[in-house]
């Protein structure tokens, strides 16, 4: 309950009883007024009554509150059985003593007849009613019907200044539903000058696509959403979708996720995408926008987390088919319950059925990832803003949740290529751009990173192919004239290996001929220790001859007899004969 709070300035706030509807109580900044009553208008269609029948029982439910239907137009019986598809099962409240319907029928022939008409009765019945089961909520369904035998206005505006005088003294959380007057908000204009808080609540139809909108007109004490709000009836209750619930301050992380790609890693600085962030693939069609986002999904699973994926053009056999053709097999992602495969036409709903959608799957599935091919198809469903604010709600609520999201949109030939038609550009933390690359005579693929915030990231614009191993980027090729890719890119690898094969076989021939000049020069080097070696040998001959000569000598003379007569050695001058 809401007694504790209080506001910013530490002043206590006005007490709220919780509607548990999902959104309202976000956008009421805690539920309706307690103990005071609440106006609930709108025109036929637009579920004024479901809303109250709802504030009852989650209250019961949730809240442990007892509550109290007055139905003036609808029976109890008619009302559990409409509000059973919905998973409301009022009979059982009221067997556990947590609620009670009471069906009053007024018949306004008989009011003629007798000309009287007060709501004493009312508040008797209504009063022992509230008093029986402890009721701390009640909801009047509709005031029109209670009134419509008063034909004295000045009566009728006494009676209604009385019956909100009434509720509010009997300290009961009311809810009173109003059909919507002509150019005033009630028929009788005066239930919302008394009420505490009012809601409109609208159902408009433009260009064939319904659409509802609820605001809060007034609310007496207290700050609340003052937008239009569009809300939903589904198999679950009401469900109110604010424009945005963020005041930008969830949590981040710093966790990475891979792109499925190596190389498209490489050219983050953190080697892949921050977990719960916001990624935005653009390009023309047949540019692999679905082939890259298979690509994210399926490593997704393949790293244990799990991926929502919502195919807007393709059926998920279809889907699974074609990926497979190039090396990406989601079949047992989905067999393993990591991938889910959400397919259906865009107009089949609105705009905000696909955000509940959504929602609902988000919340049932609870994956770590969600990728959505293409929005770009929403705009058959709604106007530019619509989509807008549509997608903005949806980037938000998955951020929150630390969701990484992968949305990937087809532009136009004719649009520029820093520009989406959904404008949803600036929202997102990375933008890749995915384009053609026309040369002579053929067209290729080329992928680029437009922004990624929180870390660096590669300038280049890379050439990629699909082959049956997936999407495989191709090493950047600069011409003189830029970029090259294609025909181009081959020509010029071939040129390429020319010259390699050209300069190995120089190489190779240069080898062989030091190789000669080696052999030559060592031949050389051995010639020359032989010469050396023999003129070594024959010095080391008479070197021992003349040791053998000396040893042999007493005193160290040599023998006469034994001295060679014939000896050239030159004679000293004192042996020179006298001339």
């Amino acid at each position: 309950m809401q007694e504790d709070r209080t506001n910013s300035s530490g002043f206590a706030a006005l007490p709220k009883a919780p509607t548990g509807i999902e959104g309202l109580d976000e956008i009421t900044e805690g539920g309706l007024p307690k103990g005071r009553p609440t106006l609930i208008c709108g025109s036929a269609g637009c579920g004024k009554t479901l809303m109250g029948i709802e504030f009852l029982v989650r209250g019961a439910l949730e809240h442990q509150e007892p509550g109290v239907l007055m139905a003036f137009e609808e029976t109890a019986e008619e009302l559990a059985a409409n509000v059973t598809s919905l998973g409301f099962d009022l009979p059982k409240l009221q067997e556990q003593k947590m609620l009670r319907v009471d069906h009053v029928h007024v018949d306004r022939s008989e009011i003629e007849e007798t000309g009287e008409y007060d709501l004493d009765g009312l508040f008797i019945r209504l009063g022992y009613a509230i008093d029986t089961i402890g009721a701390k909520r009640v909801v009047l369904d509709t005031i029109e019907a209670l009134f419509s035998g008063f034909p004295n206005q000045a009566v009728l505006r006494s009676e209604i200044r009385r019956l909100f005088r009434w509720l509010k003294d009997k300290g009961v959380t009311t809810v009173i539903t109003a059909e919507r007057g002509d150019g005033s908000l009630t028929r009788q204009g005066l239930e919302e000058y008394v009420s505490d808080c009012v809601i409109l609540l609208d159902n408009r139809v433009i260009d064939q696509i319904t659409t509802r909108r609820l605001r809060i007109v007034k609310y007496r004490g207290s700050t609340h959403g003052t937008n239009e709000y569009p809300y939903l009836i589904s198999e679950d209750g009401i469900s109110v979708l604010p424009v945005t619930s963020l005041r930008l301050g969830h949590a981040v992380s710093n966790e990475i996720v891979s792109t499925g790609i190596l190389a498209l890693d490489e050219m983050f600085g953190r080697k892949g995408y921050y977990q719960g962030s916001s990624i935005l693939l653009t390009g023309t069609a047949g540019t692999a926008k679905t082939t890259l986002a298979a690509a994210f999904a399926e490593s997704v699973c393949r790293q244990g987390g799990r991926c929502l994926y919502f195919a807007f053009e393709e059926s998920p056999q279809q889907l699974v088919r074609n990926m497979l053709s190039v090396g990406l097999n989601l079949a047992p992602c989905i067999e393993q319950n990591k991938l889910v495969i959400e397919a259906s036409r865009p107009t089949l709903n609105g705009l905000e059925r696909h955000l509940v959608t959504i929602h609902k799957l988000v919340a049932d599935f609870k994956p770590t990832a969600v990728v959505i091919d293409p929005i770009s198809n929403l705009i058959n469903v709604g106007n530019m803003n619509e989509v807008r604010s549509m997608l903005t709600r949806l980037i938000d609520f998955l951020k929150v949740n630390n969701i990484t999201a992968l949305f990937t949109s087809l532009i136009s030939g004719t649009l520029q290529m820093d520009t989406t038609e959904e404008g949803v550009s600036s929202l997102v933390d990375t933008w890749i751009s995915v384009r053609d690359l026309e040369g002579i005579g053929e067209r290729n693929r080329g992928l680029s990173i437009l922004k990624s915030r929180g870390m660096a990231h590669s300038n280049q614009v890379r050439e990629f192919i699909i082959t049956d191993r997936g999407i495989q980027l191709l090493d950047v090729v600069v011409g003189p004239t830029g970029i090259v890719t294609g025909a181009s890119r081959l020509a010029r690898q071939l040129q390429e290996q020319a010259q390699a094969v050209a300069l190995q076989q120089e190489l190779d021939r240069k080898d062989r001929e030091l190789e000669r000049r080696r052999r030559v020069l060592e031949a050389t080097i051995a010639n020359l220790r032989t010469e050396f070696e023999s003129v070594e040998e024959e010095f080391r001959q008479l070197n021992n001859q003349e040791q053998d000569r000396q040893q042999a000598t007493p005193n160290g003379k040599a023998p006469a007899a034994s001295t060679p007569t014939h000896t050239s050695a030159p004679k000293s001058a004192d042996q020179q004969p006298n001339a």
